[in-house]
């Protein structure tokens, strides 16, 4: 057997022992085939690795979902965000931002130096102006995807939602702010982690996946003594606590936790989970809201969770999908007590999916 990067699972691994949430829940079971939902799933639980057996072999299943993707009609979508001036002017401010992030965090870490809260605010929020609407920032962010510095782009990504994210809970300008920076600052931890260890791609060993662990302790060290707002600080600590005291490292429940951690939590899980994988494009993020609201509602604090999502899926309203049965259609309506299954106009008329549990949004179109 082998412990396995989450990030480098790929369907048909095979479980080499049960896979436990850090409360001691069961998730998968010793033996369990994967699927791309029950990858997807292990980022809701804030897993790093698992343990599977030795019996993929990754570049050859990558290149060939590689060529599959190629020769899929889902790409259309990405080429149109991809094509516009928006998106140009987004891309330009971002990895210029990148620059401007890493060096800012790596001077704290490194070299003690006081946290410039303002210019990294101010190049975030560069980033959004190029943005016509709030919402267009999920589009831009699903064709950001290509980058190695992971630590560094992640933190952005999860500011960027944080920002969006605060306007749909109606969060005052200041706080609105103040979550643009505790998503920043989250990840920080990171920094302090031997790089040999976060980018190793696979064989996590015991003690590697422990010291992955300890970054929000990390974190809270490197900010602690920073003149920097405290939910700064308690957003890098809590980030991966959950409402239910499955989270780590405190193992604190909702009361406990900072009001801008639970916000963070949200974004950087949503990021993980529409992130790229190694036999994959992004994950359909209609995918991703179907699995929060399946395991996700009694994680995160309720009126955040279903703000969040409610406000995702309407960003998707009247774009073109393509069904797992291979239908192509628009969604014209949201079912609101179920958000990952609404109503598709196609050709031939109108389907509620949640009169059909079987069929469900492969791909945005």
């Amino acid at each position: 057997m082998r412990r396995v990067n989450i990030m480098n699972l790929v369907p048909g691994m095979v479980t080499a022992e049960d896979v436990f949430s850090y409360s001691k829940t069961l998730i998968l079971p010793k033996g369990f085939r994967l699927t791309d939902e029950a990858i997807t799933r292990l980022e809701l639980y804030s897993l790093v690795s698992i343990r599977v057996e030795d019996e993929q072999k990754l570049l050859e299943q990558k290149t060939e979902v590689e060529e599959d993707l190629t020769s899929e009609g889902e790409l259309t979508y990405s080429k149109v965000i991809q094509a516009s001036s928006e998106f140009k002017q987004f891309k330009v401010q971002f990895e210029q931002n990148i620059g401007l992030l890493k060096n800012c965090l790596s001077d704290v870490v490194e070299k003690n130096a006081p946290a410039n809260v303002d210019e990294m605010l101010k190049g975030t929020l560069d980033v959004l102006g190029t943005c016509k609407t709030s919402s267009d920032v999920f589009s831009m962010l699903q064709n950001m995807r290509q980058y190695d510095d992971l630590t560094f782009t992640h933190s952005l990504n999860v500011a960027l939602i944080c920002n969006v994210f605060a306007e749909w809970l109606n969060f005052s300008d200041e706080d609105r702010e103040l979550a643009t920076v505790c998503g920043l600052f989250h990840d920080i931890g990171k920094l302090a982690i031997p790089e040999n260890i976060i980018k190793k791609p696979s064989r996590l060993t015991d003690e590697e996946y422990n010291i992955i662990k300890t970054h929000p302790v990390e974190g809270y060290r490197i900010l602690k003594d920073q003149d920097i707002n405290p939910h700064i600080k308690n957003a890098a600590l809590m980030h991966h606590e959950r409402c239910d005291g499955g989270g780590y490292p405190l193992g604190i429940r909702a009361d406990k936790i900072d009001r801008f951690a639970k916000v963070v939590s949200i974004a950087d899980v949503y990021d993980a989970m529409t992130a790229a994988r190694v036999y994959r494009g992004p994950l359909c993020p209609i995918s991703v809201i179907e699995i929060f609201e399946k395991e996700g509602l009694h994680k995160y604090e309720t009126h955040y969770i279903l703000t969040f999502l409610e406000n995702i899926v309407m960003t998707y309203m009247n774009n073109h999908v393509r069904l797992s049965d291979g239908q192509v259609g628009k969604i014209v309506y949201v079912n609101k007590q179920q958000l990952s299954r609404p109503m598709i106009a196609t050709d031939d008329g109108f389907i509620d999916l949640t009169k059909y549990p079987n069929l469900k949004i492969e791909a945005i179109l």
